[in-house]
């Protein structure tokens, strides 16, 4: 779909932007309380990730699969005084909720310390024209306001993603900003107050390497919500699909005619060695290095389509994906390798139906 004034060659257009019609027939239908400076009410922020479908017609598509009262509480704790800390595995969904949060909240989705080992303390406070600086001084006009305080003084949501791969010290430079609402700028002797609006959504997850703890000062000013992995199988195959169907759509990949399938299968053999167990539980597994997250399992179906489209006929088939399941399973040469070998022998191979897979994956891995 077009949306008039809205930009469409963007590779990758912000929530705000990419559902910009389902935003605004949400405020349109809305008559709910709204927060201060809230573009729509707490309901309709839920509708948005949730789902569902307006008394005007208007469908809204889920943003998130998962429990309800998970999107309620998230929601909830904005509309209050407390920062919100996505926690969880690598894989489920937290920058996606992040940014669909703070564009229903705020319209905006933009204000984003992204953050990394080095990631310095002026990415959260403010940093300094450095030519204003040494020909002027220090002034207002010279500093430049990070993300977060320029959410502070226009009442909007800022995003901080992967908090704990930020170093502990410029974590605790949010204390103060979470707890008195202010950041103080002494080189002028100044504050910027937050305005009423104001909060921060945080991403987190314990899984990876080159992970810094967060303080407990730091931890007790968040309220923590724990995303979990798909509760089943379907649930986790209509998650693939639709991502995997925005973003052909975005690469102008063609639809692939009975990808559901295929689908279907790379979800089955995440699940199965994620979980050390097959479906059926009959089967022990060992499970490899890799998180094999749902959201690796978009990466490898996308993937797996462009193949089908620029080298095959179009058609998604096993051995579009087999390559891409190698590549996330196997991370580690030797444990991995041994791991995959195992499972492909004693499961895969005697799985009906799979024998087209058991050889695109015998192939790509001799």
């Amino acid at each position: 779909m077009t949306v008039p004034g809205i930009q469409t060659d963007a590779l990758r257009p912000h929530a705000e932007d990419a559902f910009a019609h389902e935003l605004k027939a949400l405020a349109a239908a809305d008559d709910r309380p709204r927060p201060e400076r809230w573009r729509l009410s707490p309901w309709a922020v839920a509708t948005y990730l949730l789902g569902g479908t307006l008394l005007d017609g208007a469908v809204i598509t889920p943003k998130y699969v998962g429990p309800r009262r998970i999107v309620e509480v998230a929601v909830t704790t904005l509309a209050t005084d407390r920062a919100l800390l996505l926690l969880g595995v690598p894989g489920t969904a937290k920058t996606w909720v992040s940014e669909h949060l703070a564009a229903a909240v705020s319209g905006d989705s933009t204000l984003l310390v992204q953050g990394t080992a080095g990631t310095a303390e002026e990415a959260i406070r403010y940093g300094w024209n450095y030519a204003r600086l040494l020909a002027e001084g220090p002034s207002r006009d010279a500093l430049v306001p990070s993300p977060v305080m320029r959410a502070m003084a226009e009442g909007m949501t800022a995003r901080v993603e992967e908090l704990t791969r930020i170093p502990a010290d410029v974590q605790d430079t949010l204390i103060t900003v979470l707890s008195e609402k202010t950041l103080p700028v002494p080189e002028l002797g100044q504050e910027v107050q937050a305005v009423r609006g104001f909060n921060l959504i945080a991403t987190a997850n314990d899984r990876d390497r080159g992970v810094n703890e967060l303080s407990s000062a730091l931890r007790r000013r968040f309220n923590t919500v724990v995303l979990p992995l798909p509760a089943t199988a379907e649930d986790e195959v209509g998650i693939v699909a639709r991502r995997v169907d925005q973003i052909g759509r975005s690469l102008d990949l063609p639809a692939a005619p009975d990808g559901i399938d295929e689908i279907r299968r790379v979800v089955t053999v995440f699940r199965e060695l994620r979980d050390g167990v097959t479906t059926d539980g009959r089967t022990r597994l060992k499970s490899p290095s890799g998180t094999l997250s749902t959201a690796e399992a978009i990466s490898v179906v996308t993937g797996g389509l462009a193949l089908a489209a620029h080298f095959g006929d179009g058609v998604l088939r096993a051995g579009d994906v087999a390559a891409g399941i190698l590549g996330a399973v196997v991370r580690d040469p030797a444990a991995d390798r041994v791991i995959w070998h195992e499972y492909l022998e004693t499961v895969v191979r005697e799985r009906d139906g799979w024998k087209d897979f058991y050889r695109a994956c015998r192939e790509v891995a001799a």
